[in-house]
């Protein structure tokens, strides 16, 4: 640990460089972790067609990969609020670089199922670093506001994705959809082993909640103090009851995201008839919506609801809900129609996706805002899975009126779920901790 600075404004000075830094560095690298994770959708099109696979074969590969990716960030969520983020963050992203250049050099269906599985372990050493330092480094009253800004590095790469990778599947084959990602992702993995830093406290900082004067914080800060890691899981994690509402909210969410995420340019390319760089160009509006949805939904919880997610989490849900059935329900075959639906879908569900991840931070145990984010993350994916291979087999079976109506119904629970959590929180006056 580094000796405390004296000098308040020496204090200020390190806080203010270090929390830009850290953000950007964060930005960057959880971005790119998401160009290693969503490869395969952009270039799936190109692969059935090249290599004669099935709908069904591409659902059992993501299939595998949410639900190990929802494990691995569960797993790893425990590890990484033991450990320092930088090494943690920075070796995933390289291992999954390596991953996705040998993706793209193989050819069976067993090593893609075998590569991509492996790729959702790394996978899930990204999001719990990011939690932990968003805990430390940025307090309640402003942490909704932060914690969006990050979040759309989801979306600034969601909406480069489906372009960049849908022009290099069909300018040089769907194999450099994977390599090209794959060199990024391990030069920016070393680049995040040199530029993370841990807690403020390894800095001989004091704490986020001491140096704003965060009432709310410092009692987050105090709770629990001198807990054993094991009994702080037990206690603040996996016996609290509003994690688990949290956790079945966030299935949900992601039974929505990843199907339209997923599935979206598919359903484009055989229902309306578009070409492969078009429908990939109206899916890329849900990330252009998901971006500005997560600015606004993390900014409006601390402005109208005093740092208080549920209220927003619900209108959110409402939003889905009806931008969902829009799409479903259009007759119109108009791409700026279909793009706008997107774009409405995606904002609606960004907000959610990230805020259900903050409130469980923030309801959980200080030191476990990882493991706490992991453990709803899981569920988050098993969510997800169901949107693989599971759905593969309802658009066989059903066509897309099967999906929509899957998702649909999915929006639909998301609201009813989140009431409890919205009813404590009024109760409390205060968010849960």
């Amino acid at each position: 640990m580094l000796t405390a600075p004296t000098d308040p404004k020496q204090t200020d000075e390190i806080y203010r460089y270090w929390r830009l830094h850290l953000m950007m560095v964060m930005y960057l690298g959880y971005g790119v972790f998401y160009f290693t994770r969503k490869s395969l959708n952009f270039a799936m099109p190109s692969m059935i067609s090249d290599l004669g696979l099935q709908t069904s074969d591409i659902g059992i590969l993501g299939t595998l990969f949410y639900i190990t990716y929802g494990v691995s960030k569960f797993l790893s969520g425990m590890v990484s609020d033991q450990t320092k983020p930088a090494y943690f963050m920075g070796l995933g992203l390289i291992f999954t670089g390596i991953i996705n250049i040998a993706f793209g050099l193989s050819s069976s269906l067993f090593a893609f199922a075998l590569l991509w599985t492996l790729n959702a372990f790394f996978q899930g050493w990204g999001w719990p670093p990011c939690a932990k330092l968003l805990t430390s480094w940025y307090s309640r009253s402003e942490r909704g506001f932060w914690w969006s800004i990050w979040n759309t590095c989801h979306n600034l790469s969601g909406a480069l994705i489906p372009i960049s990778i849908g022009f290099a599947a069909m300018t040089w084959g769907w194999r450099f959809g994977f390599i090209l990602p794959g060199i990024l992702a391990i030069v920016v993995g070393v680049i995040l082993c040199f530029r993370l830093r841990d807690k403020p406290s390894s800095m001989g900082l004091p704490t986020v909640g001491e140096w704003r004067n965060d009432q709310l914080e410092k009692v987050h800060e105090a709770e629990g103090q001198g807990l054993a890691f094991w009994q702080i899981v037990k206690t603040y994690v996996l016996g609290n009851k509003y994690i688990w509402l949290l956790c079945s909210s966030y299935l949900l969410v992601y039974v929505v995201r990843i199907a339209i995420n997923d599935w979206g340019n598919l359903y484009l390319t055989q229902r309306h008839e578009y070409e492969l760089l078009s429908a990939n160009g109206a899916v890329a509006m849900f990330e252009v919506g998901g971006f500005l949805g997560s600015l606004f939904g993390g900014w409006g919880s601390d402005k109208f609801f005093h740092g208080n997610r549920a209220p927003m989490i619900l209108l959110f849900a409402l939003g889905i809900f009806l931008s969902v059935a829009a799409l479903w329900l259009t007759p119109l075959d108009n791409f700026i129609i279909l793009s706008g639906c997107f774009f409405a879908i995606g904002f609606f569900v960004f907000g959610p996706q990230m805020m259900i991840g903050m409130a469980a931070a923030e309801c959980s145990h200080k030191d476990a805002a990882g493991t706490a984010t992991g453990f709803v993350g899981l569920f988050a994916y098993i969510g997800a899975a169901l949107a693989g291979y599971p759905l593969a087999l309802i658009i066989d079976q059903f066509n897309w009126e099967g999906f929509f109506s899957v998702i649909t119904l999915s929006a639909a629970l998301i609201g009813l779920l989140i009431l409890p959590f919205v009813k404590a929180q009024q109760r409390a006056g205060i968010a849960i901790t």
